[in-house]
């Protein structure tokens, strides 16, 4: 009879690539989006009040992400659906919140800056406030489901092979 600790895990899927390889894909396409948004931002800014403009382009850009981020940024193959939709524009209206704040605050500081000093102020906002993203879209939206309970006899911390270690009976007994 073979051992079961020694069977191979049994994979689902594609496996999700580590916080680092994450995060590289989360400013290229979280970044790239969010710069051609700022350009969007402020042509429509010529059309509408700033703050309008800024709503309707996040809300565009929020569900591009969303997408760009489940089927590249975690990697769980799969599209992102209507739950982790609304999970990723929770962390979007807080970024939202932070952006507009920050260019509030430059208007009461500077009553009229130029395009410049606001997209700078804008794209630092969208920074600090993509980084907070991040860890909340890796942490709670993103993150691997896990099926049922780990066996802890089969988790390794490294890659090498982990092999049965017979246990004694005291050991049994204790509930080890």
């Amino acid at each position: 009879m073979k051992s079961q600790l020694a069977a191979e895990p049994e994979t689902v899927g594609v496996a999700a690539p580590g916080a680092l390889v994450s995060f590289v894909r989360f400013v290229v396409c979280g970044g790239g989006v969010g710069v051609l948004s700022s350009g969007a931002v402020a042509l429509l800014a010529g059309a509408m009040p700033w703050v309008v403009a800024n709503a309707v382009i996040t809300v565009a850009s929020t569900a591009l992400c969303t997408e760009l981020h489940a089927l590249f940024t975690f990697g769980t193959g799969k599209r992102a659906g209507w739950r982790r939709h609304w999970q990723s524009a929770g962390s979007a209206t807080a970024a939202y919140a932070v952006t507009s704040l920050a260019v509030l605050v430059l208007h009461l500081v500077q009553p009229s800056p130029g395009v410049l000093t606001e997209q700078l102020v804008y794209l630092g906002a969208s920074g600090l406030a993509g980084v907070g993203r991040f860890v909340v879209l890796r942490v709670f939206v993103f993150a691997p489901k896990l099926r049922g309970p780990v066996p802890t006899a089969a988790v390794s911390v490294c890659s090498v092979p982990v092999s049965p270690v017979p246990l004694s009976p005291l050991v049994l007994a204790a509930g080890a």
